[in-house]
């Protein structure tokens, strides 16, 4: 007979599934309803409902993860005593895998979940303007917008590269941060030189 903590953790490993497969299965059809993230888990409807009582509560726990993801990185490229420009390119090299994995919020934030997805990434957004900020303290960064703006706009290039980066060799990273700087207003030949042979 499962023991309690074997029974929580088969709960937990189903969860995980679902909200992996949900990843999967929204970044290809960003409108795919329940019911078919649930027969792309292997599921029944009812056990998805069962840990996301709706599709909002879904999308909701899948922002919370890449927030804390995606704050993880910013914090330590934050920390760090590089140029705002070099920081950035850490910043962006390893958000990339998770920019990747996440750009499907991109997508539902401009649709009807936009406010809950907005609200969740509140921190991780404070966090991007303070670095954008640095940069443009430090004469690195363009002052033609305000931090919190310019940094989406720059933050919103690189998940665009991201949702177009096709397993058949498409853009990249390299072509995410070389955008993303120049959107920041770094000069060609420094953003260039900053990325180096970033593949």
């Amino acid at each position: 007979m499962p023991t309690e903590s074997s029974r929580v953790r088969s709960m937990n490993e189903t969860r995980d599934r679902i909200l992996d497969v949900a990843l999967d299965v929204l970044g290809e059809n960003p409108d795919a309803g329940m019911g078919e993230i649930a027969s792309a888990a292997g599921v029944v409807r009812r056990t998805v409902y069962g840990h996301f009582p709706s599709r909002l509560d879904l999308v909701r726990t899948l922002t919370e993860r890449a927030v804390t993801e995606m704050t993880g990185v910013l914090a330590e490229v934050n920390a760090s005593d590089a140029e705002a420009d070099a920081a950035w390119v850490a910043f962006v090299a390893r958000l990339w895998p998770v920019a990747h994995r996440y750009r499907v919020l991109l997508a539902l934030r401009r649709g009807e979940y936009g406010e809950a997805i907005h609200g969740l990434l509140g921190p991780f957004d404070e966090l991007l303007a303070d670095l954008v900020q640095r940069g443009q303290d430090g004469d690195v960064f363009a002052r033609h917008l305000p931090a919190d703006t310019l940094s989406q706009l720059a933050y919103g290039v690189v998940f665009a590269v991201a949702d177009s980066d096709l397993p058949n060799g498409a853009p990249g990273t390299r072509a995410a941060t070389i955008t993303s700087l120049l959107t920041l207003g770094v000069p060609e030949t420094r953003a260039i030189a900053l990325v180096g042979d970033q593949p």
